[in-house]
């Protein structure tokens, strides 16, 4: 494993140190260097730095570049503007680098210098409810910030927060201690039981139980009762409940599977996992003062958290009747995650709609003294997915969209979309079907992942499966586009994916080095940032410029000189590493044949 400077923080560093030269007195100074449509990196920070030092910008500029190692890194410089260096790389420096990436697993890529460890809470169903398309964001974003964050080299803790508690669990569990058999499967003894088997029976069972919940007094006292007997540990009471966490269970893990998703028992927790900390971290808030009583309920205030009448509105950790709300299984969950797991970063993946509550919990976890300097607490939050028109996603009958039904419709439109091509490139029926669900999942997460989580977006099938545009099969199709230009290359014999970096590369050739060359940086700003979509953009580019190379730089037909193929080979197959790591890290496959 070998981590390998990007040419940027190459280029960086000598004219840092050419800077530290020209102005000893300054200290350490940042050359402000990024992409520049005029050269390959243009420096920008020498203006700043003059008018500090009140210096002439454009002759402290010339006296930079005079100071600046070229080496065989920089082949030219020049002084731009009111002193702007604009810096052009050679050719030998990018296949150098490239075929110093190519060489390592990881393509070079650096683990952190510092890693901790982040838990992360994210795709959170509630038990015998069913999943719809508004569960999808946390899940899909939550997965991808995963294996980001494990990519640098972070410890990550995996956790689902699911709602298993609740004073509806009363209801639920008193119906069927008087109708024990509604959770009984019809599949055969010893087969496997589908999850919408199991999400039919929770289904049934609920409507049933509020039906009668709502029309029989006598049952409705007898659920009361058995919400208190649930708090209580009452032995029988408990072992319902575990039957219908269990059950719901079933049919989460068959929906997480079909996202191409691995949920993990031991990391499904839900607020029941917190229950025995509630009555202690009531304790400590009002003992530090943190907390304080009001009209008999505990409550957190805050200058800055109004109602529309004016008076603040409280963090209620603790009712007035004795019972616990969210503020307290968030609060205590905190507590669990950095006493417990010794977390030095907590992000929770959470609708944006909620984000005023984890403000109040993060700064009540603050003042409590469960976070500080040393360990954050941060809010992924996520924005609504809509419909074609705009408005929030529904059914035409004005329903919820379930998210078993929107994740089958993507993988069937997909499936359509491969079959057209399946003949041509010679795909099996299995492969076929295979693919589709690649291609389907694969359409839905990008959609997700390519749009800043803080933003709403439009769900359009029509356009995630598209060929063409911002979408991953676009993505998915430049990657086995190069897969089939190596097995053809392969299949000629006399071409291997060899670098060469004495030959001088056309502009596409260079184009393309230099965005492979920053896919180490990428990675480490789209982690520290907590920002998927980035990577997103970042493949989507890389897809682009592979085309517009694939285009103006012949590879195999119409056959260059031997050494040049060979170059463009090894360009093509880093680009195809590059392209399956990276969506790799978004939860997206990349099928060999498409």
């Amino acid at each position: 494993m070998a981590s390998v400077p990007s040419l940027a923080s190459s280029v960086n560093q000598r004219v840092a140190d050419a800077l530290a030269s020209a102005l000893p007195d300054a200290g350490a100074s940042d050359p402000l260097l990024r992409r520049s449509d005029r050269a390959d990196f243009q420096a920008n920070g020498i203006l700043a730095l003059a008018k500090k030092a009140k210096a002439n910008p454009r002759e402290l500029a010339t006296t930079v570049v005079e100071g600046i190692d070229t080496g065989d890194l920089i082949k030219e410089i020049e002084v731009s503007g009111p002193g702007f260096l604009n810096i052009t790389i050679t050719d030998r420096a990018i296949v150098e680098t490239l075929t110093a990436r190519a060489a390592d697993d990881r393509l070079g890529v650096p683990l952190a210098a510092k890693p901790g460890t982040t838990v992360i809470d994210y795709a959170q169903p509630n038990v015998a409810k069913e999943m719809h398309v508004g569960h999808l964001r946390s899940a899909v974003i939550g997965a991808a910030m995963v294996e980001i964050l494990e990519f640098t080299g972070e410890k990550v803790v995996r956790r689902h927060h699911i709602g298993d508690w609740g004073t509806q669990f009363g209801m639920l569990i008193q119906y069927l201690m008087e109708h024990p058999h509604e959770l009984d499967h019809k599949a055969e003894k010893g087969a496997e039981v589908s999850g919408e088997e199991a999400m039919s029976n929770l289904n049934r069972l609920y409507k049933a139980s509020r039906t009668l919940f709502d029309s029989d007094e006598e049952f409705k006292t007898r659920a009361r009762a058995r919400v208190v007997d649930l708090q209580a540990g009452e032995p029988e009471t408990l072992s319902l409940w575990q039957r219908f966490v269990d059950e719901s269970k079933i049919y989460f893990y068959s929906v997480f599977d079909k996202l191409d998703m691995d949920i993990q028992d031991p990391d499904v927790i839900g607020e029941s996992g917190y229950n025995d900390m509630l009555v202690e971290t009531c304790k400590l808030l009002e003992e530090s003062g943190v907390a304080v009583r009001s009209n008999g309920a505990l409550c957190v205030f805050f200058d800055d958290v109004k109602g529309p009448d004016g008076n603040p509105t409280p963090l209620i950790v603790q009712k007035s009747d004795g019972g616990f709300g969210y503020a307290a299984t968030d609060l205590s969950a905190i507590r669990d995650r950095v006493s417990e797991l010794g977390a030095t970063e907590l992000i929770y993946v959470v609708d944006a709609r909620q984000s005023l509550h984890f403000k109040m919990v993060f700064e009540t976890a603050r003042r409590a003294g469960w976070l500080n300097e040393d360990t954050k607490a941060v809010q992924l939050a996520f924005g609504t997915v809509l419909g074609k028109d705009g408005k929030p996603f529904k059914t035409r009958e004005g329903e919820t969209v379930r998210l078993v039904d929107l994740l089958d419709e993507a993988v069937d439109r997909a499936t359509a979309v491969v079959r057209e091509k399946a003949e041509k490139i010679g795909l099996s029926e299995e492969e076929i079907l295979e693919n589709g669900r690649y291609v389907g999942i694969g359409a839905v997460k990008y959609a997700d992942l390519s749009t800043s989580a803080s933003r709403d977006y439009k769900f359009d099938l029509d356009q995630m499966v598209s060929l063409t545009g911002d979408t991953s099969v676009y993505l998915q199709y430049a990657y086995a586009r190069i897969k089939s230009i190596l097995r053809k290359a392969g299949e000629a014999g006399d071409r291997k994916p060899v670098a060469h970096p004495e030959l001088e590369l056309a502009p596409a050739e260079r184009a393309l080095g230099l965005h492979l060359d920053h896919f180490g940086e990428l990675i480490a700003e789209a982690a520290a940032e907590h920002a998927p979509h980035k990577v997103a953009a970042y493949l989507y580019q890389l897809s682009s410029l592979f085309a517009t190379f694939y285009e103006q730089c012949p590879v195999i037909k119409p056959e260059p000189e031997l050494v040049v193929g060979e170059n463009r080979l090894f360009l093509c197959e880093l680009t195809a590493r590059t392209l399956s790591k990276g969506m790799s890290l978004l939860g997206i496959r990349t099928p060999e044949k498409l």
